[in-house]
């Protein structure tokens, strides 16, 4: 059964009728899932082609896909979905609901024809490596959420630099990647400073930070706020033992943590925006409706799904950072 039909007057390029060729196989049925293909040194040597024409087109299929290869065997056809014409590799720190809506709006402003698979390292370097290093070469574009931790730029150097887009933090070792971000210092001190008036009817700041979590920008822009007006202030990495104390407003940075102060402040009997206050790191309808809602300090999310979907599909290779607003409501 021939399966490569090359035209040689033919204005596309010849790993592009390859390309075709295999789709059109599929497509026809000639070919199912599980078949295998004909070699690389087959195919160049009964068109006259070099290996890497070759070597091209099977690259093109496997990135969306459509074939894959077994080390010592050869490629077989892995998906008879040969309208997938892209495939994006996205990986996540973890999910939550400010990050779902990211997630639904980079799939909402993608093209149909272009599969997005989403994976979770969970703030473990480990799973981190052996996500990327198992999906090298498997995608058109990495879209990497490294979080805090340590060492990524080692692991992602592995990957082509033009299929790297860095999201939501990033370090300096990250630079030369394309990436859409938040500064986490300058968003965390310019929405302490767009309360400042309300924050000065209390005694003391109280920010309740993970360092395995949180981005340490978080903590360097609540001591530049809290130094720069003379403001008491505390970091503390559990709310387990803490006793709400009045005239303190709590900065929380997760959901978990916010329904646990909002239940310490019950049982203390104080009131919520008069003896103490809350503030919130990033906003979710949850928080539009909490205790007659709750101020934040908020990226734009679906902006950043949005954006990021047009980087790519514009193969766009710049850094954007990505606004931030304070949203005020009834907990300060």
């Amino acid at each position: 059964m021939e399966i490569i039909s090359l035209k040689k007057k033919s204005t596309q390029p010849k790993y592009k009728q390859i390309v075709v060729s295999i789709e059109t196989a599929i497509d026809s049925g000639r070919l199912k899932k599980g078949d295998k293909l004909p070699s690389l040194n087959a195919i160049k040597n009964n068109n006259n082609l070099s290996r890497d024409t070759v070597l091209n087109a099977f690259k093109e299929l496997k990135n969306r896909g459509i074939i894959n290869s077994v080390v010592g065997k050869g490629y077989y056809v892995f998906n008879e979905n040969v309208t997938v014409k892209q495939k994006v590799f996205l990986l996540f720190d973890e999910l939550n609901s400010f990050k779902e809506d990211l997630y639904n709006s980079f799939l909402d402003n993608l093209e149909k024809n272009i599969q997005v698979d989403i994976f979770f390292h969970h703030f473990n370097i480990d799973v981190f490596e052996n996500l990327i290093s198992n999906n090298v070469g498997n995608y058109n574009y990495y879209v990497i959420m490294p979080a805090n931790l340590k060492g990524t730029d080692k692991v992602i150097s592995t990957i082509p630099k033009d299929k790297v887009y860095i999201l939501d933090q990033t370090q300096k070792e990250l630079n030369k990647y394309a990436a859409i971000f938040q500064n986490f210092e300058k968003d965390f001190f310019n929405g302490l400073e767009a309360c400042l008036n309300e924050i000065k009817n209390y005694k003391k700041l109280v920010l309740s930070f993970s360092n395995k979590k949180q981005p340490d920008g978080i903590v360097k822009g609540f001591k530049i706020f809290c130094k720069r007006y003379n403001i008491q202030n505390n970091v503390v990495s559990s709310l387990e033992e803490l006793i709400p104390q009045k005239g303190e407003v709590y900065i929380i940075l997760e959901d978990k943590n916010l329904i646990r102060i909002i239940k310490k402040i019950k049982e203390t009997k104080f009131i919520l925006a008069k003896d103490v206050g809350i503030i919130s790191f990033n906003d979710s309808l949850l928080k539009e409706i909490v205790e007659g809602g709750i101020t934040t300090i908020s990226t734009d999310f679906n902006w950043m799904g949005k954006r990021l979907a047009e980087m790519i599909l514009n193969n766009e290779q710049v850094r954007i950072e990505n606004p931030s607003q304070l949203i005020v409501r009834k907990s300060i």
